[in-house]
């Protein structure tokens, strides 16, 4: 998996894509990811005030979209600099002043990230689970940082690429309970039908 300098590196060539065309770049999960959260949201009826945060949010797309939904109290942190250039250009772009960026590193979050009633995480948990340096401990405290920043019986939403729901019920079973499984596009391989991509809902306890 690509350290993090590599990911400023993609940040950093968005950044120069996004000044020269006008384009947010990549979505790296893709426009349905991103619908299957927010119709999530509305379906449960979340307040449009409710404190969300989104942990690893890259070009900052999904907080555009939450915020053109009516959400109001919308945070994205990443721990790559670039990225929350990108995002800040996007929201400019989009004209969402009111939408907060930090650069933060999640496995070491600042005092003042906590009491989100939403955390939402897409590919943030695979990049930090795949890190080839202690990634059993950073799993662990990914799930302690979590814990600090989400409020009890807060919801977090994860769409992840690399774990199967039994795999992931394992590693958020100190805290959290699952309310559901999202739906999510199939794949078939070699005649066997799998899933490429596993989106839960947690309630933290």
């Amino acid at each position: 998996f690509p350290p993090a300098s590599s990911w400023d590196a993609a940040y950093e060539r968005e950044l120069q894509t996004f000044q020269d065309i006008g384009d947010a770049g990549e979505i790296w999960f893709g426009e349905e990811s991103m619908v299957r959260i927010i119709r999530w949201l509305e379906k449960q009826k979340v307040p449009l005030d409710s404190s969300v945060l989104d942990i690893g949010t890259g070009n900052g797309v999904l907080l555009i979209e939450l915020a053109k939904s009516g959400y109001m109290n919308l945070t994205g942190i990443d721990y790559s600099p670039s990225a929350i250039q990108l995002s800040e250009k996007v929201r400019e772009k989009e004209g969402m002043s009111g939408i907060k960026l930090k650069v933060e590193d999640f496995l070491a979050p600042s005092a003042e990230l906590s009491g989100f009633d939403i955390c939402i995480d897409k590919g943030t948990f695979d990049a930090i689970s795949l890190n080839p340096d202690n990634a059993v401990g950073k799993r662990k405290q990914y799930v302690r940082s979590l814990c600090s920043v989400l409020k009890p019986e807060g919801f977090f939403l994860i769409t992840s690429c690399n774990w199967t729901k039994e795999e992931l019920l394992n590693e958020f079973r100190e805290g959290f309970e699952i309310l559901e499984e999202l739906p999510t596009p199939k794949f078939c391989f070699g005649g066997r039908i799998g899933n490429s991509v596993t989106a839960l809902v947690f309630q933290r306890k």
